[in-house]
């Protein structure tokens, strides 16, 4: 043992020896060929191309704390970079980390942080393999780079929507957003709902095999259903169909929408953090077992209907100016 109490802050350690505290025991897979320790990482990959993506929470904004504990939020700080790869039909391989830490945080809060951002990579079998850390006088802010394998793969852009395509959804839609609605009310259950804010469950498998059949475009759901195939309308050039009778409303949301007086329908078309994947697919594919269809590509110029209506709210997230 080094004499270091993991409950003091990171202030007493330094930024080197946090560092190498939280990172211990983070082994990469074979593909990484230098990890961390270095200047900077290798990975291997099995083509010339790599996906690349950028995403940041920022505490107060995207998180709290008081909500949250740190395992949680690195498992959703890693999620919503590793379903941006998966979105565009890529594998996820490696993920680098920078953190700025307030100097009184404890360093056992930091190591279980990016306990929470190993854990989620591995399930998709990607690794930590680089990252900075520096000190903040405000809240905590996680910022995270994703790399991406396409393995010969084509990439699904949000562009390539076509008037004919089925539209189609895998994984959870709307749990985090009932869950965030439990927490504001002062409430912690249902607990399904709400963990589901705290740790997302993205289905990962699902973007790369979308891409295999051929999905035409291919978006992740992180600022709300709508909003989010709003980008993908307007990316394509055409009006995308949702109808309200195919969308998932599931019985933990039902049941506490009950009990809030409220309909379930606005956390599924509104809601982000599940980070789920909508898809296109041309009328003769056959979307990948995990998809459900809930809508088609219509002749248009950008715009979402729900039930032949337009949906004119914005319809999620806005990190600048009102928020849905």
């Amino acid at each position: 043992m080094d004499g270091i109490d993991d409950n003091n802050p990171v202030a007493g350690i330094g930024e080197f020896a946090l560092i190498d505290r939280i990172t211990a025991g983070l082994a990469g897979p074979g593909f990484v060929e230098v990890g961390l320790g270095d200047d900077a990482a290798v990975v291997g990959l099995t083509g010339p191309r790599v996906v690349v993506t950028t995403d940041m929470l920022v505490e107060g904004r995207h998180f709290r704390r008081s909500w949250s504990g740190p395992e949680d939020i690195g498992h959703r700080a890693a999620a919503a970079n590793l379903a941006d790869v998966v979105a565009m039909g890529a594998d996820p391989r490696a993920l680098v980390v920078a953190v700025a830490l307030p100097s009184q945080i404890e360093i056992s809060w930091a190591q279980h942080l990016l306990v929470g951002i190993a854990d989620e990579c591995r399930t998709v079998g990607a690794a930590v393999v680089g990252g900075d850390t520096t000190e903040t006088d405000g809240g905590i802010v996680i910022s995270i780079t994703a790399l991406g394998d396409l393995a010969g793969r084509k990439p699904v852009l949000r562009s390539g929507a076509r008037v004919g395509d089925v539209v189609a959804l895998a994984g959870r839609q709307g749990w985090a957003s009932a869950g965030l609605t439990v927490l504001s009310r002062g409430f912690r259950s249902p607990r399904v709902l709400v963990d589901a804010l705290r740790r997302p469950d993205p289905p990962y498998t699902s973007g790369p095999e979308a891409a295999s059949v051929g999905a035409t475009s291919m978006i992740d759901v992180s600022d709300g259903l709508v909003a989010d195939v709003r980008h993908v309308a307007a990316a394509s050039g055409v009006t995308v169909a949702l109808a309200s009778s195919l969308l998932p409303v599931d019985a933990p949301l039902k049941d506490t929408a009950t009990a809030f007086s409220t309909n379930p329908l606005v956390w599924v078309l509104t809601g982000g953090d599940d980070h789920s994947l909508v898809a296109t697919f041309p009328p003769d594919v056959e979307p990948p077992v995990g998809f459900r269809r809930i809508g088609e590509v219509v002749a248009g110029d950008g715009q979402v209907t729900v039930d032949g209506e337009p949906f004119t709210e914005l319809g999620g997230w806005q990190h600048f100016g009102s928020s849905g």
